[in-house]
């Protein structure tokens, strides 16, 4: 088989490749696997480079929305697993343009493609922040969906765009909706990783108005694994919640970190909250965890020390990172 991974040398999309490549995944055992990506800030390719000499690994840098790149690493494939997007919030605030034009856009040309060279299965990997916000409780699948912000919406966008695929054409979708991703790897824009590595180097992190926004926290290899189940056995047309079970407010994340690196709490610098900022996000995973048998496996604490320790390890990995994306701390 043929596997087409877009945003591949992202920070999920790199360890769904690694994990694919590494032998991880039985039914994917003897697969090619064919990264498209643009390169973006984000993208890096030294995310691959634990793989980057295996013989089944092709990389073709190029543009989502580009239809005739597109068409052309189609050719061939048997499924199709879509990461690529724009995916920070804070920069769809200053600017939603390249969010429009990636998520929703890139995904279209995506779906006509895959459509057009008869591809078996389609992953579209989502978010749970399509659905906006929940005071209790948690989200299925069958939610309404109330994006509060650009990248929120365009993600919704493209989901609906998926489904129409499914609908109108009979491609073979399935939308995942995952809870908030932490572990190696994660470009350090994202709240863990800036904060890690901020403390790492002497500077202070910064909490968002009085830091009692909830998220649930999944862990990488969780995540990827849960996206394999739904391309084995997901029902085309079906959309499938990605959860982590650990639930923490932003404070409660803070005070974490802060422990993990050996600080107090001097270090935490109060700043205005983020225009639109969601109180809580809950994803209901019963639907995965009974269709497919999902369940995750990483506990938190564990995770996060191994997260902690990696980016300890890997200074040579983020720091040019942070440079180049004007994240150094104060």
């Amino acid at each position: 088989m043929r596997v087409l991974v877009t945003g591949g040398a992202g920070f999920i999309g790199s360890h769904y490749v690694r994990q694919v490549l590494s032998g991880a995944y039985p039914a994917l055992a003897d697969a090619e696997v064919v990264v498209l990506d643009k390169l973006t800030y984000a993208g890096n390719e030294a995310n691959l480079a634990p793989v980057a000499d295996s013989p089944r690994l092709r990389f073709v840098r190029g543009d989502i929305t580009d239809a005739q790149v597109v068409a052309e690493v189609m050719k061939g494939v048997g499924l199709v697993v879509h990461f690529a997007a724009e995916s920070h919030v804070d920069r769809s605030i200053l600017g939603s343009a390249d969010f429009v034009l990636t998520n929703v856009l890139g995904t279209q040309t995506l779906l006509q493609a895959a459509l057009d060279a008869g591809v078996d299965k389609f992953v579209h990997v989502s978010t749970d922040e399509v659905y906006g916000s929940i005071e209790s409780g948690s989200w299925s699948e069958d939610h309404v969906l109330e994006p509060n912000s650009p990248y929120s919406a365009s993600k919704a966008s493209s989901d609906l765009i998926a489904r129409s695929y499914f609908r109108t054409h009979g491609l073979p979708v399935c939308v995942t909706r995952c809870s908030n991703n932490y572990g190696p790897y994660q470009f350090p824009e994202k709240v863990i990783p800036l904060f890690v590595t901020n403390l790492l180097d002497g500077h202070t992190v910064p909490l968002y108005g009085d830091g009692l926004n909830v998220r649930d926290w999944l862990h990488v290899d969780d995540h990827c694994a849960g996206i394999q189940l739904v391309a084995e056995g997901g029902r085309p047309g079906e959309i499938y919640n990605i959860g982590g079970g650990t639930e923490l407010t932003n404070r409660e994340l803070t005070e974490r970190l802060l422990a993990a690196v050996g600080v107090g709490w001097e270090r935490v610098e109060q700043v205005a909250d983020r225009k639109g900022h969601d109180r809580r996000y809950s994803v209901d995973i019963t639907k995965i965890s009974t269709e497919l048998g999902y369940a995750p496996k990483v506990s938190f604490d564990a995770g996060l020390a191994d997260t902690v320790r990696w980016y300890a390890d890997n200074r040579a990995w983020w720091e040019p990172l942070k440079r180049r994306a004007a994240l150094v701390g104060k």
